[in-house]
Order: C-alpha cells, then sequence, then structure tokens
C-alpha cells in the first residue's frame, strides 16, 4: 500500500465516527426505505390495479412515498424536533420532491413508450418504468444530500449532534 492510501484509509475511517456519517448513513437508509415503498407502490398501481398511465402512477406512488420521506429525513436522518418551519423546511422539501418526481414521471414516461413501441411483453414495460424511476432518483439522490444537509435541515453548531450523539 502507497503512503497516500494509508492517509485516505485513516481519513475514511475517521470520517465514520463523525456526526455527518451518521447522518449520511440514516439518509441514505430513508432512501432505501422511500425507494423501495415507490418501487411497490409503482408497481401495484401500475401493474396490478393498473390506476392509469406508467406516468399517472409514478407520481401516485411517489406522493405518497414524499411524506414519510420528509418525516424521516428531518426526524430521524438530521435529529430535528418541533413543529416543523413551513418555509425554512416544509416547502423547500416538497419543492425539491416535486422537482424530482417531474424528472422521475417524464423518465417513467419516455420508457413505458420505448417499451410499448419495441413490442416487449407487459413484464419488460414494468420493468423498464420501475428502473426508469429507480435511476432517476439515483442520479438525484446526492443533490438532495447536499440541499438537505446545507440548506434545509441545518443544525446550528451550537445545537444537539444529533441521534447519533447519544
Amino acid at each position: 500500500m502507497s503512503p497516500g492510501t494509508s492517509s485516505r484509509l485513516e481519513r475514511a475511517r475517521e470520517f465514520r465516527r463523525t456526526p455527518a456519517f451518521a447522518t449520511l448513513w440514516r439518509y441514505a437508509a430513508v432512501s432505501v426505505i422511500s425507494t423501495v415503498l415507490t418501487e411497490v407502490l409503482l408497481y401495484l398501481f401500475f401493474r396490478v390495479a393498473k390506476v392509469g398511465s406508467a406516468a399517472e402512477s409514478n407520481a401516485l406512488a411517489a406522493g405518497i412515498a414524499t411524506v414519510p420521506s420528509y418525516y424521516l429525513n428531518r426526524t430521524w436522518a438530521w435529529g430535528k424536533t418541533g413543529r416543523s418551519h413551513v418555509m425554512r423546511e416544509v416547502v423547500p422539501f416538497w419543492t425539491i420532491a416535486a422537482v424530482s418526481l417531474v424528472l422521475s414521471t417524464i423518465a417513467v414516461g419516455a420508457a413505458d413508450s420505448a417499451a410499448r413501441a419495441s413490442l416487449h411483453s407487459h413484464t419488460f414495460e414494468t420493468l423498464a418504468v420501475l428502473g426508469a424511476n429507480i435511476g432517476t432518483y439515483a442520479v438525484i439522490w446526492v443533490a438532495k444530500f447536499i440541499l438537505f444537509n446545507k440548506v434545509l435541515f441545518v443544525i446550528p453548531p451550537s445545537g444537539p449532534a444529533g441521534p447519533a450523539a447519544s
């Protein structure tokens, strides 16, 4: 191992012990929960219940999953307590969620159209729709973390370090 590699590994080990890593870890866990919920709902709405088009099913699934995502991110990932501040937390979170929803709905609609045009089975169409949804959210995941961490759920330096510190 080169000297630089050892130093990078040590910095990574040190970072794992910080409140920032704990927040990142919890944010990732909330993202997994939200993604699984969205994918299950999208599958149920699009494939099982056939409540509408792929885009409509995606909008419904993502809209429902955003509610627990907000509360889990705010309270568990960032350790915020008390009432939500409408203009500093709720409106920005839902704006970010709406932009994410629009992007994923466009991707889902395009994937659905492409799958239908290629005359594949409904199973292939469903997989394309689910893949487009998860792919879109994967691309914007990092940007959302930065916005949540630096803008939305900022914990003042004199405030508590969050759940990981207890």
